[in-house]
């Protein structure tokens, strides 16, 4: 395979996955599969490909894909050392994903490669304030802990969170155009609605949210 080719193929995946079960409102925690990859697509392609869609078809992602989508955002890369896909200042992590489907909110466990369901019911529409959040299949919102955040006063804390979780959005943008999926980060939400439909404690404050799927014909 070409040394150039896309982080994520190029990445050690851990095997033996398998799902767990259906990706629904029922399901308190899913196991994802093996992550979908690239192939042979090059970094070069995906940086040349890598574009901000607002128009997705209703289709859903596989689960592969959503696997591969959440592991190349903020997957762990190193599994000896827990170090992630993306960086993070002084490795706090403080960073999570959530993911809101049509079914349910859940959140994004790196270290078992699953998911965890967090609320039942479809809140993509909350996760921001343009139309097409509700129609696209993904809605990834990026919370961060404030506290664990490096930095010694909330401004440093909150810019350091911002730059995180911007490392973990790029990541997602070029495994998106390496898969040929649309997307779109997005800073336009209430903050205040969407943190009380998401039931997050004191001290997550969201960051920024990403609509992902497939592309309108």
């Amino acid at each position: 395979m070409d040394r150039r080719t896309f982080l994520v193929a190029a990445g050690t995946l851990a095997a033996g996955w398998g799902l767990a079960g259906p990706l629904t409102a029922e399901s308190a925690a899913v196991a994802l599969p093996q992550p979908a990859t690239p192939g042979d697509k090059s970094l070069e392609a995906a940086l040349r490909a890598r574009r901000t869609r607002r128009e997705f078809d209703s289709r859903p992602l596989p689960p592969e894909v959503l696997s591969g989508l959440l592991w190349a955002g903020w997957g762990i890369n190193r599994p000896d050392l827990g170090k992630r896909t993306a960086p993070s200042a002084m490795n706090r992590q403080e960073v999570s994903i959530y993911v809101a489907t049509a079914e349910a909110l859940f959140l994004y466990d790196a270290k078992t490669q699953g998911l965890v369901r967090q609320r039942d019911g479809d809140l993509r529409a909350v996760t921001g304030r343009q139309p097409f959040v509700a129609q696209a299949p993904v809605n990834l919102i990026y919370v961060a802990a404030m506290g664990k955040a490096a930095g010694n006063s909330p401004e440093d804390r909150l810019e350091m969170a911002a730059v995180d979780t911007g490392c973990i959005c790029q990541n997602v943008s070029l495994y998106c155009a390496a898969m040929d999926l649309a997307q779109v980060v997005r800073a336009s939400f209430d903050r205040e609605a969407l943190t009380k439909a998401m039931g997050l404690a004191a001290g997550q404050r969201v960051v920024l949210a990403q609509s992902v799927g497939y592309p309108k014909a």
